[in-house]
């Protein structure tokens, strides 16, 4: 599969209240989080989830929303201060390298990559990354579009998770996806 990334200005659609239909955040992503959590928003797109992220972790809670878009994180940015949560968003600029994770090393209680994997040139540095940031009992929520990714290309994306040290917990049904939640071994 060629990995691309996404268009900034497909964030638009992603971001629309019609996708929230479909993939309402309160039912994939509020059985995970709890007050007071670090939770990692991977590709954030325009906060399609991190809105809600912030919502559920609280003003005692903190969300990275990471992406390699510069305009991605601006809006993000933009929609959480029209949103007033804000002081409980950090955006970072994902580089060549890994310096923009570092500080986060066993730190992060929950992380979300949705929709994200496929548009990864490397799956296991990208999980080796991940896991390195993981706190003990921290999770992993992958999910891939079912359009983009067949079930062959999936398996191998939750092989590469395994071969990088994490055991897969469930298969939470999300729409129109494929989805595992990971925790390190």
């Amino acid at each position: 599969m060629a990995h691309h990334v996404c268009p900034w200005w497909m964030g638009w659609f992603l971001a629309s209240p019609i996708r929230r239909l479909v993939h309402n955040p309160r039912t994939i992503l509020a059985p995970y989080i709890r007050p007071g959590m670090t939770v990692m928003d991977l590709g954030p797109g325009m906060a399609t989830f991190t809105l809600d992220l912030a919502r559920f972790v609280g003003p005692t809670g903190r969300v990275i929303a990471a992406d390699v878009q510069t305009r991605m994180l601006e809006q993000v940015k933009k929609r959480a201060a029209k949103a007033g949560l804000l002081d409980r968003i950090e955006t970072r600029l994902v580089g060549d390298d890994d310096s923009w994770a570092g500080d986060l090393a066993g730190k992060v209680d929950f992380a979300l990559a949705f929709y994200l994997v496929h548009e990864v040139p490397d799956a296991r540095a990208f999980f080796t990354l991940v896991r390195s940031t993981l706190a003990p009992g921290g999770r992993f929520l992958v999910v891939e579009p079912k359009m983009h990714v067949s079930a062959r290309a999936y398996a191998a994306t939750v092989e590469a998770a395994r071969q990088t040290g994490f055991a897969i917990v469930d298969y939470p049904k999300v729409p129109r996806s494929r989805a595992a939640l990971l925790e390190p071994r």
